[in-house]
């Protein structure tokens, strides 16, 4: 049964540090939400902005200035809570590489490769609870500038909604904290 369920911790780890890996990687965070208005497909990220020409599929992408440039804080924020949440999330599936029961590294001394997965848990919970306020955190400033342009009779041409990326980072946080649940608490 531990076995199993350290099994199962460690893959659903690995698809969701791949989630949060790509979300952070990605360019997508934003995306225009009237496709039937514009004749282009833009996205924003952390770190670029891309504009996809619907028409001829010609594809251009604004790299920001500088990662020490002055930048709205939400993309500094998110950035660093998930640059924080991806470290975070490798520390822990390297650790609980090393402690799972198929492996053989420290066979002889079980209840150190235990603690080794209750050390892996505890840092994928704190790396989850990370990348879940990063993702929250720029989806919610999406919405309250959103809101506000609204509210004030503000149309600018062009709204942004949430991106795929941003689901992947809401995605990949919630796994690694269903992974980080079943090995503190479920494998005891």
């Amino acid at each position: 049964m531990g076995a199993a369920l350290q099994v199962t911790a460690f893959g659903l780890a690995l698809l969701s540090t791949l989630f949060l890996l790509l979300a952070t990687c990605t360019d997508c965070w934003m995306v225009n939400a009237d496709d039937s208005l514009e004749v282009s497909h833009k996205c924003r990220g952390l770190w670029r902005e891309r504009v996809t020409n619907m028409q001829d599929g010609v594809r251009t992408c604004d790299q920001y200035d500088s990662i020490l440039a002055d930048h709205p804080v939400k993309i500094v924020v998110t950035r660093t809570l998930m640059i924080t949440a991806d470290l975070l999330a490798g520390l822990a599936l390297a650790t609980l590489i090393l402690g799972l029961d198929c492996i053989t590294f420290l066979k002889e001394d079980p209840c150190v490769k235990l603690k080794m997965c209750y050390g892996a848990g505890v840092i994928l919970g704190a790396g989850s609870i990370l990348g879940l306020i990063g993702s929250m955190w720029y989806a919610v400033d999406v919405y309250v500038e959103r809101a506000m342009l609204v509210s004030h009779n503000v149309f600018l041409g062009v709204h942004y909604d949430f991106g795929w990326s941003c689901w992947l980072g809401m995605a990949g946080s919630t796994g690694c904290f269903v992974a980080s649940v079943l090995l503190t608490c479920c494998l005891y």
